[in-house]
């Protein structure tokens, strides 16, 4: 049986992303990346990105990638039917690229996402962020930037729901039985 709770609301999540914001500057100032490019992960990851992009009054509209055709694990979930194209407005070829998650757990959708930013071009750097980090890291992908790090359990998992309003939900129990 499974239970939700929720864990922050729209104000909380927006004041976090603002936080970021500030540490994603500083990040890109220290390592002099300039002309940087937003791209966010449907669908959490665009709505943080489209945040972010405001903040930091960045040239372009941020990006949106649907990484389901380069999932690694068909044979778990099966084939989505509801497939949206990605949406990348920029040349990514030798660009700066921020690369936003709304949670960041096994790793396998930041490579997912990866492998698709490639086919549009190569990238000059990518930097990772993510409004939530946790624990179960299978791939060797760590963020740049973190939002919050919550203590969760092993059967935890953590959802954004939006677009307006924002909030995280934490849902209890093991995932088979959602």
């Amino acid at each position: 049986m499974t239970e939700n709770t929720l864990f922050m609301r729209h104000a909380a999540i927006v004041d976090l992303i603002g936080g970021m914001a500030q540490v994603l500057r500083k990040r890109l100032s220290e390592r002099d990346l300039e002309n940087p490019a937003m791209i966010g992960i449907h669908t959490g990851g665009a709505w943080v990105a489209q945040h972010l992009n405001a903040l930091l009054g960045l040239e372009e509209p941020s990006g949106l990638l649907d990484i389901s055709f380069y999932r690694d694990d068909f044979t778990q979930i099966g084939v989505n039917p509801q497939v949206k194209p990605s949406q990348i407005d920029f040349d990514v070829d030798h660009r700066n690229i921020i690369l936003v998650d709304d949670v960041l757990h096994t790793g396998r959708t930041i490579r997912a996402a990866m492998n698709e930013i490639f086919d549009f071009g190569r990238p000059a750097t990518i930097l990772l962020v993510t409004l939530i980090e946790r624990s179960g890291r299978e791939l060797p992908i760590q963020p740049d930037v973190i939002g919050l790090s919550p203590p969760l359990g092993l059967d935890d998992h953590i959802k954004l729901n939006g677009p307006d309003p924002l909030s995280l939900e934490i849902l209890h129990g093991p995932r088979s039985a959602r």
